[in-house]
């Protein structure tokens, strides 16, 4: 930007949210490069650029996001490597440029379904991080455009592209260790409170709140951090369930088989430890009624114990009486996948399987290799072929693993406090589900919690036409209203895609 202050660039290329080509635009060329515009680049979206950019064949050449200082950081970054780009505050701008093939975003949820359908109708390819919506309405509408424009559309849960992975899943779908039982998820990481406040908080004016929103209402901010934060509000967010759930549930419902979603679905959980601005449960235990097999999955926000930042490691108590562990003692995040099975059990996260003693008995290892960087590659690969079953998830898949996330939060929501014994009366048939809810009550005593004084929020059994993707019988109505949302004109995932 020779010649031009940092002032200046500012001022004139972000004004009014138009879409700005710096003054070292790439001059297009004719060859065979697949070219990636990059969105939401705040966060997880840096590594969706690195990805790209290592990858042969693909060419990162735009960037889109509404903070002006994030994309004048990456905007740098690619002219100090002399690599052309161009920069945009508006994805409609954007989704104007005939010479992108391919947009990968890592936007908030809320944006998720909205950039993907209108990418769609743009002719692009679209890359989209988990949870790929921020409701079960959203996700089908991603799925529908997918197919009505012929787009290859991938799921950002990348364990689909781990080949360690897919081996233990083969091992176990061909009966290696008997029937499947039970599979249990699991997310324990630590998240401290997000404060509370007394008042509208203040935007940076280098951020376009407007097209922040987007979809969601533009109401005052109410919380100390307009970034990340937002994972833990309703109106953004789909809480620690939403956040980190859609890559184990994936796994889950991948080794399971099912192509559909469950036939039922519970919550018991609740926002403990702390006083603040958040909705979202920060202790969570949902049930999934598959069949034959249920699903349970945990979340744990707060640490092992008052003052330690390691995490608890999961470990829960099997039909054989065999007690199974998964994760160490760290502040990392403990997160897996346990398949329980008539002749052992699988821990997805080190692809080892054991048999009912606890004795190891079969391990399948990793060619190494990042499992992102894996995932895109597998993209690149569909995009060139345009079968979309060369994708290891394709939108539907990551659709279906994501509606189980909204399913349990939406139990939790229409949910009410229950004292202790009618919870335990509610699950006292589900030896599982009631070991489940001992640990939790465990767990939350270590920080003295008690859930006589701080109820938990028990959620209804839900009942759930896969077909349809309504809620049916008890509390349907309640919960059918969850199933999209109020959105904001001009932000609107149109029912007709």
């Amino acid at each position: 930007m020779k010649g031009i202050t940092r002032r200046r660039f500012v001022k004139g290329a972000f004004a009014a949210g138009a879409a700005f080509a710096v003054p070292f635009s790439r001059v297009r060329g004719a060859n065979n490069d697949i070219r990636v515009a990059v969105v939401g680049i705040r966060g997880q979206g840096k590594s969706h650029i690195n990805s790209f950019r290592s990858l042969p064949g693909a060419r990162v050449v735009a960037l889109c996001d509404v903070d002006e200082n994030v994309l004048a950081a990456e905007v740098k970054k690619f002219k100090g490597r002399n690599e052309k780009v161009d920069a945009y505050i508006d994805i409609r701008k954007m989704l104007d440029d005939k010479d992108i093939d391919v947009v990968s975003t890592a936007t908030p949820n809320h944006w998720h379904s909205l950039i993907t359908v209108w990418s769609c109708q743009a002719g692009k390819d679209v890359c989209v991080e988990k949870p790929v919506s921020h409701n079960i309405f959203e996700g089908r509408k991603m799925v529908e455009a997918a197919r009505k424009y012929g787009r290859i559309v991938q799921a950002g849960t990348e364990s689909r592209s781990r080949e360690e992975l897919q081996a233990a899943i083969k091992y176990i779908q061909a009966g290696s260790l008997g029937r499947i039982i039970l599979a249990r998820g699991f997310c324990y990481k630590r998240r401290k409170s997000m404060g509370k406040v007394g008042g509208p908080q203040p935007i940076p004016k280098y951020i376009n709140y407007d097209l922040w929103c987007g979809p969601a209402s533009n109401g005052p901010l109410m919380r100390k951090n307009l970034h990340y934060d937002w994972h833990w509000v309703w109106e953004t967010g789909c809480g620690e369930l939403g956040n980190n759930g859609p890559h184990q549930l994936d796994i889950i419902r991948w080794v399971l088989g099912h192509n559909d979603l469950p036939q039922r679905v519970m919550s018991i959980g609740g926002r403990f430890g702390y006083d603040d601005d958040g909705e979202t449960a920060n202790t969570q235990i949902a049930l999934y009624d598959y069949k034959p097999a249920p699903l349970i999955y945990e979340v744990r926000g707060l640490p092992r114990k008052p003052g330690d930042n390691n995490m608890d490691i999961y470990h829960s108590t099997s039909s054989r009486g065999v007690v199974m562990k998964s994760g160490r003692v760290s502040p990392s995040p403990n997160t897996g996948v346990i398949i329980e099975c008539e002749g052992g059990f699988m821990d997805m996260r080190t692809c080892i399987a054991y048999d009912n003693k606890g004795k190891e008995i079969k391990r399948f290892e990793s060619p190494g290799g990042a499992d992102n960087v894996k995932h895109d590659a597998n993209f690149l690969k569909a995009v060139r072929s345009r079968k979309m079953s060369d994708l290891n998830c394709e939108i539907l898949e990551g659709h279906l693993s994501t509606a189980l996330s909204h399913l349990g939060n939406i139990s939790h929501r229409v949910g009410a406090e229950a004292p202790v014994g009618e919870i335990k009366e509610r699950i006292k048939t589900d030896k599982e589900a009631a070991e489940s809810f001992g640990r939790f009550q465990e767990h939350l005593a270590v920080h003295n919690i008690d859930l006589k004084k701080t109820p938990a929020t028990l959620g209804p059994w839900l009942g759930f036409d896969s077909k349809t993707e309504r809620f049916t019988g008890e509390f349907a109505d309640e919960a059918n209203r969850l199933v999209s949302r109020k959105y904001r004109r001009p932000f609107i995932v149109p029912e007709n895609v």
